[in-house]
Order: C-alpha cells, then structure tokens, then sequence
C-alpha cells in the first residue's frame, strides 16, 4: 500500500556537506581511494565530492622546508563558512532612505499608515525609479526599530482589541429598516448614497459634529452642531443643501442612519427630494462600517474626552480635508477627493 505525501512543502534533494562527511573524504583519500568511490561511500554525486577537494586543498610546507599539497577537510569547512555568510542577503534599507524619511515624515506629521505610504508612492511618477519597500518589509523595519516610528504611532496596531459580545434590550426602528436598502446601495457600485453619524466630545453640555460619509468615494463631510438633537441636524443638513445647491438630490440619493434619537426626524425631512433614508439595527454600529471607521479617524485628532466646543471650523475643516485627501487601498490608492470630484463631473 502506497501513502502518499500530504505535505505541500517542496522536498529538497540536496544538502551541504557536514564536517563528519569532510572528515570522511579526508580519510578515505588517505586510503587511495578515487573520487567515484568516495561519492558512493557518502552517496553523494562526484562532482560535488571532486568541488570539495579542490576547495580544501591547500599547500603545506614540512619541516625540510619542502611543500606538498593536500585535501584538508578544516580548511573546507572554513571555505564553506565563509561563503555562506557572504551569500545572505543584504538588506536594501540603506537603498531607500529616502523613502523612509519621506515614511516618517508621513506617519508621524500627516498620521498616514504604512500601506497608505507605500500605494500612494507605486502610483507617483516622481517615486517610480527610486526603490521602495513593500508594507510587510515596512512594518518589519518598524517592529526592528530601525526607523523614528514606534509601533505608539501606528494608532490602529496597538488599539485593536477584540470586543466582548454585549446583549442590549432593542431600541425602536425610527423608519425603514437596513433590510430594506436596495443592492445596488450594498455593492457601492452607484455614487450617492452615504451613512450619518454624529460625533461627541464631552458626554454631556457640550457640542457635537455632524459626520457624513458616501459609501462609494468614501468622500467625508465634517459639521460642527451646537447641540446632538433633532434641530441641530436639520440645521446641518440645510447648510448642506445650500452648499451643494440644485445637485443636493442628485448627490443624495440616500442615507443610512443609527437608530439615536437625533434622527428621529430624518426622514421626514428628506421626504421633499425624494431621498430614502434607512436605519440599521440597533447597536450594529457595523451596519454602518464605513462612517463608523471615519468616525475613528476624526477621533485621532479630537479624542475622546475633548470638547468639541474648543475645535475652531479651521481645526475641522483640516480633519476633513485630511481624510479626503488620504490614499486609499480600497480606491487603488487615490484620494476620496479625486473620486469624489469625478462623480460630480458626471453630474454637471
């Protein structure tokens, strides 16, 4: 009966030789024996053993001053050491220096992440001669210590945590629910429709931002509130409306909210341009993935803790010009920005 292999690794035939089999070749060349007997001693192939002897022989000198040469398996296994260490690798960091300084610069000013640095600089004609690093070999180099950056400045690395599973009492569904949402809403395959949420600094007395993400672009709109209630919303939106003028519909064609009482009115007010407004269910903020992961983003320049109402509109608008201006591997590496003003230029 035949058993076969289960193991996909590759089988590697060959091995170098030990100091025992260079022992072994010494000896038995002592005896007179001929190369071919040798390798069938050893069950090598001759030509490796003949590469071996002519790598290990060496001349000596004896004491009449005369010389002979000889096999010497030390000398051999010197050869071999030294060779083996001059045939690793040499790392290629001191080729890509300036890729890491222009790495440090982005993580530790800008709070890019490693895999942001290295698709925006594969899609930048000024970065296409000059040697990069992938993401794995990146991270390595910070995990190693070799850069500025500590694994502390990489916020997602050291922040994930799994999450216990906690039972809530449901809540009341405010409008349609998420089940309804057409597919074409799921695939992000059609510009317009976007996911809403609001912000907190302080739990309580305090301001809040309105925060607007659209699924497709992952274009992020940033407003600040006076209060986290029904009215300051719609005061909101109307400033939105106003901005983006006759294209609101067009722009809008739904929106997906949680189930807080800040949005109890949504969608009556979205009713007039025909805007459908879906909620999800109650404590999935992952139904709503996209805002949620923008939401952490903001959070990394006004935490928690921080009172909105000490973040001037200049603060603001530069979080949100900062996330619509990140690469994005989901985009192959182009800015929400960029796409976003595609999608406008097919409106107009």
């Amino acid at each position: 009966m035949t058993v076969q292999n289960q193991h996909t690794t590759t089988v590697r035939f060959f091995k170098h030789l030990s100091q025992y089999e260079r022992g072994m070749i010494y000896a038995l060349l002592k005896e007179g024996r001929s190369v071919r007997y040798i390798a069938r001693q050893l069950k090598r192939n001759p030509g490796t053993i003949s590469r071996e002897i002519k790598r290990g022989t060496t001349t000596q000198m004896k004491h009449d001053l005369t010389t002979y040469s000889g096999y010497f398996p030390e000398t051999g296994q010197a050869i071999y050491t030294k060779r083996r260490v001059r045939s690793r690798p040499v790392g290629k960091i001191h080729l890509v220096a300036s890729f890491l300084q222009f790495t440090e610069t982005k993580i530790l000013h800008n709070k890019w992440s490693p895999d942001a640095i290295v698709g925006f600089c594969k899609n930048q004609p000024e970065w296409q001669d000059k040697p990069l690093v992938c993401t794995k070999t990146l991270y390595n180099y910070i995990d190693r210590g070799l850069l500025k950056v500590r694994n502390l400045d990489l916020l997602l690395k050291v922040r994930r945590r799994p999450k216990k599973q906690i039972v809530h009492k449901n809540k009341r569904i405010l409008g349609y629910s998420i089940e309804q949402r057409p597919a074409q809403v799921e695939t992000r395959q059609e510009f317009g429709h976007w996911e809403i949420d609001t912000v907190l600094g302080k739990r309580s007395g305090d301001q809040a931002l309105l925060t607007i993400t659209e699924r497709k672009t992952r274009q992020e709109l940033i407003l600040p509130l006076d209060k986290k209630d029904t009215v300051s919303v719609q005061i909101g939106l109307e400033k939105l409306k106003e901005h983006f003028g006759y294209r609101f519909s067009q722009i809008f064609k739904s929106i997906t909210a949680d189930n807080g009482s800040e949005f109890a009115e949504l969608a009556t007010w979205m009713e007039p341009w025909n805007i459908s407004v879906f909620f999800s269910h109650p404590y999935s903020s992952w139904e709503r993935g996209t805002n949620e992961r923008h939401n952490g983003m903001i959070r990394r320049f006004i935490p928690k803790g921080k009172p909105i109402c000490e973040v001037t509109p200049d603060s603001i608008q530069r979080v949100q010009d900062w996330c619509n201006h990140l690469p994005r591997k989901i985009l192959d590496y182009k800015t929400p920005q960029q796409c976003f003003d595609l999608e406008l230029l097919k409106i107009a």
